[in-house]
C-alpha cells in the first residue's frame, strides 16, 4: 500500500480498494443489496441529528464566506429535505434489480447460447458542489446497481458529506456489503488526482457550474456524464389556457430557483400576450421574481419598468429568481429560439393544440420536451428512477435525469460444447440456427 506524507492510503489505493469491494457487491444477492440499503436509510435516520448540526455548521460557514444564494439553497439541509431523501433511499430498494438482467438470448446453433447479461459499470467518481444530499442519492443508486462510488463534494459541504458518509458506512457495516465500496474525498488537490484514475474509475458525474463540468471533461480520459448550464425555457402559444400557463409559469421559476430544471427564459405568443403578460407578471411579482424583457414585452409591462433583456440574457442559467421574456411571431419562432439559446435540458410548451404540442415535442432538441406542465418536474425521483446520479443533456444515451438504467453495461456470454468456427467456415460451412430462445 502507497501511503501519503501524512501516513494515510493514497488516493490510488483508495480506489483500488473501492473496485475490489466493488466487484464482490456485483454478485451480491438482489436481497442482500437491497438490505445494504435498507440500512444505509436505517443509519442515516439515526444520524440525522449529527448530520443537520454538521450542515448548521457547513451554512454558518459558507454564508460567512459570501456564498451565493442558489447555492447556499443546495447546500442547506432540513429535516423535511433530509427525510425526504432518505425515502428516496428507500425507493431505490424497491425497484427491479438491474443486474442481471437477460436482454438477448439466442441459440447460435444446437449447443451453442448466446446471452447478453447487465452488469455494474464498476467505480463511479462523483464531483459534486454544496449538495450534501447527492452523496446520499449517489450512494444508494451505487448499491443498487453493484457500483463502488468515490464521492467528492465540495468544500463547503465538507461537514455534512462527512456526517453523511459515515452514517452510510456504518450502516453498511451490518450488512454483507462492504462499506468500502463508498468512498468520501475531502481535499480539491485530490479532483486532479481522481481524474487520472482510469484504471480503477469507469465514470465520472460532475454536478456543478457549467466552468466546472467543463473543467472536468477537458482533464480526463473518463468517460464523463453531465450536462453544462440548465437554460430551460417555457413556451405560451397562442392556443394556451391562461390559468394553466400562469401556474405553470410560476412552478416552473418559483418552486425551486436554484434547481438546473426551472424555467430561465419565458417565450409568449405575441397574438396573447397583451392578456397574458400582466396576469403573469402578477402572479411572479408575488414570488419577488426580476423580470427582464425585449421591447415588445416591456411596451407590454411598462409600468413596471422592467430591465431589458440581452443576447446573454437569452443564455443565462440564472439559478435564481430572474426570469427573461420574449415576444415571438409563432411556434416555430420560439422552437427555432429554444434550438439557439437552450442547453438541451428540458423546455415546455402550453398550449391547446395538439397539433402544436406535437411538432415543440419532436422538434425541440432537448433531453426533456414537456407539454402543459411544470419543468421541474425533470428529476429523477419524481420520473420514479428513486433518485438520479445526475442529468446528462448529450445526445447519446442515457439522456436527461440518469437513474439506475445509466449505472449498468452488459456484457455476452457464450457457452457451446467444443464448438469451433472452423466449422462454419471453408467450403461446406454449418449454417447458425439463429434462434431467440
Amino acid at each position: 500500500m502507497t501511503l501519503t506524507a501524512t501516513g494515510s492510503p493514497s488516493l490510488e489505493d483508495i480506489a483500488r480498494k473501492t473496485r475490489e469491494a466493488a466487484r464482490q457487491l456485483g454478485i451480491l444477492s438482489t436481497e442482500e443489496r437491497n438490505q445494504g440499503i435498507e440500512a444505509i436509510a436505517a443509519a442515516l435516520e439515526a444520524a440525522t441529528p449529527d448530520i443537520l448540526a454538521a450542515n448548521a455548521i457547513d451554512c454558518e460557514n459558507a454564508v460567512a464566506d459570501g456564498i451565493a444564494k442558489p447555492l447556499y439553497h443546495r447546500l442547506k439541509l432540513t429535516a423535511s429535505k433530509l427525510q425526504a431523501t432518505i425515502a428516496g433511499v428507500r425507493d431505490v430498494g424497491k425497484l427491479p434489480d438491474p443486474v442481471g438482467a437477460v436482454q438477448i438470448h439466442r441459440e447460435l446453433d444446437e449447443g451453442l447460447i448466446l446471452k447478453r447479461v447487465t452488469c455494474p459499470l464498476g467505480v463511479l467518481g462523483i464531483i459534486f458542489e454544496a449538495r450534501p444530499d447527492a452523496a446520499i442519492q449517489i450512494s444508494a443508486l451505487g448499491i443498487k446497481s453493484g457500483n463502488g462510488v468515490i464521492l467528492k463534494g465540495g468544500k463547503e459541504a465538507i461537514h455534512s458529506c462527512t456526517a453523511i458518509v459515515k452514517a452510510i458506512r456504518q450502516g453498511l457495516g451490518t450488512t454483507k456489503v462492504d462499506p468500502e465500496v463508498v468512498q468520501l474525498l475531502t481535499t480539491r488537490e485530490e479532483i486532479q488526482e481522481l481524474l487520472k484514475l482510469d484504471k480503477y474509475v469507469d465514470l465520472i458525474i460532475p454536478r456543478g457550474s457549467n466552468s466546472f463540468v467543463q473543467f472536468v471533461m477537458n482533464n480526463t480520459n473518463i468517460p464523463v456524464l453531465g450536462h453544462a448550464d440548465g437554460v430551460c425555457h417555457l413556451y405560451i402559444d397562442a392556443a394556451a389556457d391562461m390559468e394553466k400557463a400562469v401556474n405553470i409559469t410560476v412552478d416552473s421559476k418559483t418552486q425551486y430557483p436554484a434547481a438546473c430544471n426551472a424555467t430561465e427564459t419565458l417565450l409568449v405568443h405575441r397574438n396573447i400576450a397583451a392578456n397574458f403578460l400582466p396576469l403573469v407578471a402578477k402572479g411572479l411579482q408575488v414570488h419577488q421574481v426580476e423580470l427582464r424583457g425585449d421591447r415588445i414585452t416591456r411596451d407590454f409591462l411598462r409600468d413596471l419598468a422592467i430591465a431589458e433583456a440581452t443576447d446573454e440574457d437569452w443564455a443565462t442559467e440564472y439559478t435564481d429568481l430572474i426570469l427573461s421574456i420574449k415576444i415571438v411571431d409563432s411556434l416555430e419562432a420560439a422552437i427555432a429560439h429554444i434550438n439557439q439559446y437552450g442547453s438541451g435540458h428540458t423546455d415546455a410548451i402550453v398550449t391547446e393544440d395538439s397539433a402544436a404540442a406535437s411538432k415543440f415535442l419532436a422538434q425541440v432538441d432537448a433531453a426533456g420536451v414537456f407539454h402543459n406542465c411544470s419543468t421541474r418536474f425533470a428529476d429523477g425521483f419524481r420520473y420514479g428512477f428513486g433518485a438520479e446520479v445526475g442529468i446528462s443533456t448529450s445526445q447519446m444515451p442515457p439522456r436527461g435525469p440518469v437513474g439506475l438504467e445509466g449505472l449498468i453495461t452488459y456484457k455476452y456470454q457464450v457457452t457451446g460444447n467444443g464448438h469451433i468456427v472452423a466449422t462454419y467456415a471453408g467450403d461446406h460451412p454449418k449454417s447458425f440456427t439463429h434462434r431467440d430462445l
